[in-house]
């Protein structure tokens, strides 16, 4: 019983220790994702993640999160990742803060990028980091984004789709209505800008794009391949009766062979990794498999339905530690190497999960389940045979300096007799350390930036992962396990042995989320406006609408049609020109008593053209149309300010033998206003009433 129990508890620690090693090894996945330098123009320089060394970059190029570039003057580039394609102009640098199968985050401390989004899977995030904002792409679409030399200004340009601007506690929707430019870090400061017109760098990123919208590849390729659209114009597409369509480059050299033409480099986290030389290299290198067909080479895509998974290179290495090659100076140690073919098992070298390494190979190449079970659950597996292995001129060889120091196989390579080969072990790495040219590559210096562009801090929406401790502090482990890379845990555990680039962040996510914002149409330029805002509920409104209140306003509020122009008291009527003063002076009081409508008995407010100049003025009236008086403006009860009494009409005259009218609300006065002006007598009744007088007074004195 004792020895049973023992036995027990032994085979529980066991369990309990593979658990653990499985969820570490589960969480030391590396990204299924990464991102493809696809082009180059003039001076782009590269420099790799934890490194202050600048190279002149090489397509092809895998970038993963830490890794810089900088184009100089005159100078272009083009990064494919996921669905996306980021077009650098002129004098600007980026660096990737993190890339992921979540997200792809990086930061643009000056110049120039024209993005095209063709799709964001759900729960992806693309988001571009400026001295300025977090600017986060959440539909497909075209934008642009300039960062201003000097790092105080960011422009953004959405052309299609839409996206979210965040600062210190704010956030903007941002759609293709408008561009901004935003200055300073609290979203305070975003003058509208014009639409800029298309310039050369936006037509050259428009035909890129066309290439990608019209790729005849694309019907055979899975989409997260990268970089399949080269394939168009370098190959042919061919339907195979064993493995479906497959596609056979165009031009390359008599006995060529995949994985030839190029160079090996280091990059973390997938360790030796496989760059290609040819402008169409990348999609064929690191997704699918490669078969002989009748001594042609053809490229085998994965499924067209699955999510493809990038490879660092899907090739079995041939030789072991003692394998030795011979040249002109004698015997020394070589790399060997063949592409992998179609439902043949790729062993990554890096440490991944169970179901990484189902995914890894079901999505480029058509696999049995038992196949994967049995190298999956057998690290050292002898009897297997490889179909490219037989194949001649297939496996490539080169001196194990060569490997290391990333010069061009094609230049260095050896040709291996069969025999030489035959009986040698195989293996998912080469037992090789890499060197710091390793990291670099083979590249002269590239131009370095100016030191002020990658040392400005950034906005970020979303908390960037640990700078890269960079390849110093690495070496020592990478020697002991050669050509095995450290897992994530394992590198983030060192510490930097030297002064490592690392971004300058200002993360701005607020504890609870900001709201969803849309930036609102800017004000158009007008006059000054008075200290006195307008009310509210006319300020809501728009232009046109207020205009139309303002004038159905007017229509309600003034007085009833006179025949001429409302005159000051002082001067007469011409009609009663002829008449003697007095009685004159007593008939146009009483007549102007009667015209006049009664007081309003709210405290007298200036008029809305003195308060608020935003509102436009009525339209003149004809001139056979009543005059209106200043629209009233609706303000609070209270003492009248002298703007008001300089906008009042003149001294209201009362008629002698009339008593003061009593205060009545503005709207009982209107309700009373047509029966008034309908008992009120006409000055023609009142001339004639006095011209009968006046003829009784002259019979009498006669």
């Amino acid at each position: 019983m004792h020895i049973q129990a023992t036995h027990h508890g032994i085979l529980s620690i066991l369990i309990g220790v593979a658990i653990l090693a499985f969820c570490g090894w589960a969480g030391a996945d590396p990204p299924s994702r990464v991102a493809r330098l696809g082009y180059t123009a003039g001076a782009v320089s590269f420099s790799p993640a934890g490194e202050d060394d600048w190279v002149q970059a090489t397509i092809n190029r895998p970038l993963s999160t830490g890794d810089r570039l900088w184009s100089d003057s005159r100078a272009r580039a083009e990064i494919q990742v996921g669905g996306a394609m980021i077009r650098m102009n002129a004098d600007t640098g980026i660096s990737i803060l993190n890339l992921d199968d979540r997200i792809a985050q990086l930061q643009l401390t000056q110049g120039t990028l024209n993005v095209r989004v063709r799709r964001l899977e759900p729960g992806q995030v693309f988001e571009v980091d400026t001295p300025n904002l977090a600017f986060i792409l959440r539909r497909p679409g075209e934008y642009r984004i300039d960062v201003e030399p000097d790092g105080d200004a960011t422009t953004i340009v959405v052309r299609k789709g839409e996206g979210e601007v965040y600062g210190e506690n704010t956030s903007y929707v941002i759609d293709a209505q408008q561009p901004y430019r935003f200055t300073g870090v609290d979203l305070r400061g975003y003058p509208v800008v014009d639409a800029p017109s298309l310039d050369e760098f936006d037509r050259w990123a428009s035909d890129r794009d066309r290439a990608f919208d019209s790729s005849r590849s694309a019907r055979y390729v899975s989409q997260d391949v990268i970089g399949y659209q080269d394939l168009d114009a370098n190959g042919t597409w061919r339907n195979d009766a064993t493995y479906g369509y497959v596609w056979v480059p165009n031009r390359v050299a008599a006995g060529w062979a995949p994985y030839r033409d190029g160079h090996w480099a280091w990059v973390d986290p997938w360790g030796w990794t496989w760059v290609d030389d040819a402008p169409w290299g990348f999609a064929v290198s690191h997704y699918g498999r490669w078969a002989n067909l009748g001594g042609t080479w053809a490229w085998v895509p994965g499924p067209v339905s699955s999510r493809a998974y990038y490879a660092p290179a899907l090739v079995v290495f041939v030789g072991g530690a003692n394998f030795q090659l011979t040249i002109s100076s004698g015997n020394v140690g070589a790399v060997a190497w063949f592409p992998l073919g179609p439902r043949e098992v790729y062993r990554p070298s890096y440490a991944v999960s169970r179901g990484y390494f189902e995914n890894v190979n079901r999505s480029n190449t058509i696999v049995n389940n038992t196949v994967i079970n049995n190298v999956y659950n057998n690290v050292n597996v002898t009897n297997i045979v490889y179909a490219n292995r037989q194949v001649p001129g297939a496996v490539v060889a080169v001196p194990t300096t060569a490997f290391v120091q990333s010069q061009p196989v094609s230049r260095a390579a050896v040709r291996v007799p069969h025999e030489t080969i035959a009986s040698r072990t195989v293996a998912a790495a080469p037992p090789v350390a890499p060197t710091e040219q390793s990291v670099r590559g083979a590249a002269s210096h590239g131009d370095k930036p100016p030191a002020r562009v990658f040392e400005r801090p950034v906005v970020a929406r979303t908390a960037p992962p640990a700078a890269h401790v960079g390849f110093a502090a690495q070496h020592q482990q990478l020697a002991a396990t050669p050509g095995t890379p450290l897992d994530d845990a394992a590198r983030k555990a060192l510490k930097p042995q030297a002064a490592v680039p690392a971004p300058v962040v200002k993360i701005v996510a607020p504890t609870q989320e900001a709201p969803r914002v849309r930036v609102p149409p800017p004000a158009k330029a007008t006059s000054p406006a008075p200290p006195q805002a307008a009310p509210p509920a006319i300020a809501a409104k728009p232009e046109t609408e207020r205009a139309r209140a303002d004038q159905r306003g007017q229509t309600e509020r003034r007085e009833p049609a006179v025949a001429a122009p409302a005159a000051p008291p002082q001067v007469a009527p011409p009609a009663t020109a002829a008449k003697p003063q007095t009685e004159r002076g007593m008939s146009d009081e009483r007549g102007k008593a009667q015209q006049r409508e009664p007081p309003v008995a709210t405290p007298r407010a200036p008029s809305r053209s003195a308060v608020s100049p935003k509102v436009a003025p009525p339209p003149p009236a004809a001139p056979s149309a009543p005059v209106a008086r200043p629209p009233a403006q609706r303000v609070q009860p209270g003492p009248a300010t002298s703007a008001a009494k300089q906008a009042e009409p003149g001294p209201t005259v009362a008629a002698p033998n009339l008593p003061p009218p009593q205060p009545a609300p503005a709207a009982v006065q209107r309700a009373h206003e047509p029966s008034r002006a309908a008992s009120k007598p006409s000055d023609r009744q009142i001339d004639g009433d006095e011209r009968k007088r006046d003829e009784e007074d002259h019979k009498q004195k006669r």
